[in-house]
């Protein structure tokens, strides 16, 4: 079953994007949904590797029409979220991908075993700052930043896409961190402690520390009072979280 999706077709929108990336030669880039393939063109001239991965036969067809000039350009006929992502070695993904799946292909990318060094992904605005944790954080912010840095590059405008979008557009990057924040180890530890925290932060710290573990957690966490979920930034619930391994 194909996936609707708001196409790139103009060159010098598409190099202008790329042109705000880190890829070169000694990159391999995995391209989500190459549609007509004016991304994977553009790609296969900069960087030294290009896997794309298209859902869509007709469209998988068009990719390999566009880009068979290029003997670095490999396609794959393939559901990007059941495909195998590279079990080792270094890779990087550009993509415009198709919005309704958005959720799908980020957890993908970040939760694999081996997950790439940088992300730049076209998506919607409203999506994109909900995992970057704007204007507060979310749930999914509070468990991408411990292993991604995570930003806004741009935005694009709507004509920009064929067809036309109802929402903003932007081009999101997310670089994987040398160190993780959260030990592998206390990962389940962590993802259970933000979730709750999101759901009631004030109860959630009255009942894991004492009184005077939460006077000394806040105080490292920079905060001189019981924060309700909505006030605290990412580096504030790392600062409790550490503080709660330490008494637990």
């Amino acid at each position: 079953m194909s996936v609707s999706q708001n196409l790139l077709t103009s060159s010098k929108t598409i190099k202008r994007l790329v042109g705000l990336t880190s890829l070169c030669r000694d990159d391999h880039v995995i391209e989500i949904g190459p549609g007509k393939g004016h991304i994977t063109e553009v790609l296969a001239r900069i960087c030294g590797r290009v896997t794309a991965v298209e859902i869509d036969p007709a469209m998988c067809a068009r990719t390999v029409a566009r880009t068979a000039a290029f003997l670095n350009v490999n396609i794959v006929d393939h559901d990007f979220l059941t495909w195998r992502l590279p079990s080792h070695g270094s890779y990087k993904v550009f993509s415009n991908i198709p919005f309704c799946i958005t959720t799908p292909i980020i957890r993908k990318i970040t939760e694999s075993a081996n997950p790439p060094d940088d992300a730049w992904l076209v998506m919607e605005k409203p999506a994109a700052r909900r995992f970057a944790g704007m204007p507060r954080e979310s749930l999914r912010s509070l468990l991408l930043k411990p292993n991604f840095e995570v930003e806004i590059v741009c935005q694009l405008r709507r004509d920009d896409f064929h067809p036309r979008p109802s929402v903003d557009a932007v081009l999101f990057h997310m670089r994987k961190k040398p160190q993780p924040d959260i030990l592998p180890k206390h990962w389940r530890s962590y993802e259970r402690f933000v979730t709750d925290g999101m759901t009631n932060a004030t109860g959630l710290l009255r009942r894991v520390f004492t009184k005077k573990q939460l006077s000394v957690a806040l105080k490292q966490a920079g905060m001189k009072r019981v924060p309700v979920s909505g006030e605290m930034r990412y580096v504030q619930w790392l600062c409790l979280f550490r503080s709660y391994l330490m008494t637990h």
